[in-house]
């Protein structure tokens, strides 16, 4: 997740090794849908950047029979919290459908836990009425991981879903056989390099929430205030790594709130102070409105994020670009990586390529939108 160096003795000189974790995006903009080995491709490329703890992808529209139903990807840490949650399904949803989900034994990973999928609709009683559907859908995510032991909610969005887990991407993709079974206009990938949280299953990258997905290059040194703002509003952190705050983070800001990501951003990355005293009247009022209301969502230290939902995928990097992004496109294709090399090994004649400025961030959309 951040930027680590180690030091090793080579023909009796110290060398140091960089690393940093790897993230990929690529969108059809025409709402085409299209297999992962592309994606799989380019993560292979920026191999050197992870060191094994932890792969995953997110990939959207995957599920079209199951489009109106949310898709719960549950991983077990055990055999014995499946019945709980079993039985806490199906007393507060309709569940149309569950299966365990597909896996590869013969790929080359270790220890994984049980994973299941559910397809289910809000059963809402009582109180829980005046909840929206998607509000009802995130307060029982919250309630399976912070109170049913060794069960955690990794995914719930509709039409979409994350696999992630400890391994090198494409050891995770054979793993769940992505190139094999899904196909999806959109999909996101991460490769990790953890230093100072764990590498393990749940850690893994993309996070998600409802169909709000983030893969995360950095280190986030404002998580303690960002996660006790994000308790306020029913959000709990229980992944152990700082990347989960984002993910509720533009939850909160972009589905509940309302405001779209040109705004978002610049409550993650905001212009300098001085920046902000040199600025026309109405652009200072406005940047300091949203420095003073969001304070507690502003996002400190070096960062990269892919952020995806349905119809949308966002670049944005910290507001002096201290972690890597590029973009770039071919027809209908968005590619946003952390290396461009990554995005020429699967697209070496691009139409365009460019870096955006730090806090400015690079938005794709379905071109219908």
């Amino acid at each position: 997740m951040i930027n680590s160096v180690s030091t090793r003795v080579s023909d009796g000189r110290i060398t140091k090794d960089i690393q940093a974790c790897a993230v990929f995006g690529v969108m059809d903009r025409s709402g085409r849908r299209f297999g992962g080995k592309i994606v799989v491709d380019a993560m292979k490329n920026m191999r050197v950047r992870g060191n094994g703890l932890g792969g995953g992808f997110a990939v959207y529209g995957i599920y079209p029979e199951y489009k109106d139903y949310y898709a719960l990807h549950i991983m077990f840490q055990s055999e014995e919290p499946k019945q709980e949650v079993d039985e806490f399904l199906h007393r507060n949803f309709d569940v149309v459908d569950d299966e365990e989900i597909p896996t590869n034994e013969e790929a080359n990973v270790s220890n994984p836990p049980l994973f299941w999928r559910y397809f289910v609709t809000p059963q809402k009683k009582g109180e829980d009425k005046k909840l929206s559907d998607d509000d009802y859908v995130v307060n029982k995510v919250m309630y399976i991981n912070t109170c049913i032991d060794d069960a955690y909610v990794f995914s719930s969005g509709k039409n979409m879903g994350v696999f992630k887990g400890v391994g090198f991407p494409e050891e995770i993709a054979d793993f769940f056989m992505l190139e094999e079974l899904y196909r999806g206009y959109i999909w996101t990938a991460h490769s990790r390099f953890p230093t100072n949280t764990p590498g393990w299953w749940g850690g893994a990258h993309p996070f998600c929430i409802l169909d709000w997905t983030v893969v995360h290059n950095g280190e986030i040194s404002s998580y303690g205030t960002n996660r006790r703002f994000l308790e306020m509003y029913g959000y709990y952190c229980t992944l152990y790594t700082d990347t989960e705050v984002i993910a509720y983070a533009v939850d909160l800001l972009m589905r509940k709130q309302g405001l779209p990501i040109e705004v978002v951003s610049k409550i993650f990355a905001p212009p300098m102070w001085d920046q902000i005293d040199r600025m026309d009247e109405k652009k200072r009022k406005f940047y300091t409105a949203l420095r003073m209301v969001y304070a507690p969502l502003l996002i400190n230290g070096p960062f990269t994020v892919i952020i995806a939902h349905h119809g949308e995928m966002i670049g944005l990097t910290d507001r002096i670009r201290l972690r890597p992004i590029t973009a770039g496109e071919k027809g209908d294709m968005l590619f946003v990586s952390s290396e461009e090399s990554a995005i020429r090994a699967v697209c070496p004649d691009l139409d365009r390529v460019w870096t955006p400025h730090g806090g400015e961030p690079i938005i794709g959309r379905l071109n219908s939108r």
